[in-house]
């Protein structure tokens, strides 16, 4: 990035980022603890190596901005599209966060985890799912549609439905009682 603020080992406590505008600027290896970003246009900064705890996101504009090995726990992330940020080295990983009605259309997400997270209404179309862990993940009305979910696991995760004609889940892990999200389409009784 040219002419970015660079902000490397620092750690971000309690600080009101939301309505706020932020851009052209570089977070290396950065802790975020109860930070408010909602609404926040944070389009055009890089997050490489950085943790966000406790925060909310919700709302957060994010155009070309840079996930690079990017945690997040116990954050609300409702509304985000993730689908605009910037696609090199895109690695994002979520635990105990709510998530619902965000977007990762078309997103490569090849092994991150969703960890105990709320993904009701999320956008999964056209993403790369490969490896993906859904545990414990509520994935109620979340869209599936030309997803590649091979090898993704989805043994603890609940409410998920999709077409498995569509999506590609060669190898992918499911427990017996998730079979009914993906018979749904046959409008079937199981018992």
């Amino acid at each position: 990035m040219i002419n970015t603020a660079l902000h490397e080992d620092k750690i971000f406590e309690n600080v009101d980022f939301s309505e706020k505008a932020l851009s052209k600027r570089e977070f290396i290896n950065c802790v975020f603890t109860k930070c408010n970003f909602s609404k926040s246009d944070l389009s055009n900064n890089d997050f490489t190596d950085c943790n966000f705890k406790d925060c909310n996101l919700s709302l957060a504009i994010l155009n070309n901005t840079g996930l690079k090995n990017v945690k997040f726990e116990n954050c609300k992330i409702v509304g985000v599209d993730f689908n605009v940020c910037a696609n090199f080295l895109f690695s994002v990983n979520f635990q105990n966060c709510h998530l619902d009605y965000s977007s990762f259309f078309q997103k490569k997400m090849k092994s991150a985890n969703f960890i105990n997270c709320s993904l009701k209404d999320v956008d999964f179309a056209e993403a790369d799912l490969s490896k993906v862990n859904f545990n414990n993940c509520d994935l109620q009305n979340a869209a599936f549609n030309r997803t590649i979910l091979e090898k993704t696991d989805f043994r603890t995760a609940i409410n998920y439905s999709f077409d498995p004609e569509i999506n590609k889940i060669k190898k992918a892990k499911f427990s017996f009682s998730g079979l009914p999200g993906l018979l749904s389409k046959f409008d079937i009784e199981i018992e």
